[in-house]
């Protein structure tokens, strides 16, 4: 599937399980505002936790996975997902495993939605995105990502420019000064 693909999206019941061999599934809520949030990825070697959480509850979808980069997968039709869970312990173990882990990295997101300090959950996102310095994407993007408003995004910014940390562009951010970064995150975990 091509980059920017909408792979599945609410109210679609699931068809198959797909184990991604290469490629990034960002999966994401949008609220009836428009506001988006980022859920998790899925990365290449993974499966995704609310197809498996449909295909065992027989649900819809409730948010929407997207293909951010070209996805190459293998589909798992419901009908041998069914039969591998019935019958294959291995396959069993294979999913509940990657429900577990899933599910837990996505219990620390609602933590950090919750309780995290925006400005170093913000130092975090930029450092983790910025590949060689820079991060190409808008204020709202990275709201989107932090579960939080772009004016908050907006704001912050702006501070971590007026400490030299941070080099604004259109569409994207120069990350100026890593170390400092690095350092108010080691100061403030996450």
């Amino acid at each position: 599937m091509p980059a920017e693909t909408v792979i599945f999206g609410p109210g679609h019941p699931p068809e198959n399980l797909l184990l991604l061999l290469d490629g990034r599934v960002r999966v994401q809520q949008i609220t009836e505002n428009g506001r988006e949030i980022v859920l998790y990825r899925v990365h290449a070697g993974e499966s995704c936790i609310l197809t498996t959480a449909c295909l065992l509850a027989f649900e819809d979808y409730t948010a929407e996975g997207v293909a951010e980069k070209e996805v190459e997968a293998v589909m798992i039709p419901r009908a041998a997902f069914d039969d591998a869970m019935s019958n294959s312990p291995a396959f069993r173990r294979f999913v509940f495993t990657a429900y577990s882990r899933r599910i837990t990295d996505l219990f620390l997101t609602v933590e950090e939605i919750a309780f995290g300090r925006m400005d170093a959950r913000l130092a975090a996102k930029l450092l983790e995105l910025g590949d060689q310095g820079l991060v190409t994407a808008t204020h709202g993007v990275l709201a989107a990502e932090l579960g939080t408003a772009r004016e908050v995004v907006s704001r912050q910014m702006a501070e971590f420019q007026r400490r030299g940390w941070v080099e604004q562009r259109r569409g994207a951010v120069e990350l100026a000064d890593m170390a400092a970064l690095k350092k108010f995150v080691e100061a403030n975990p996450v």
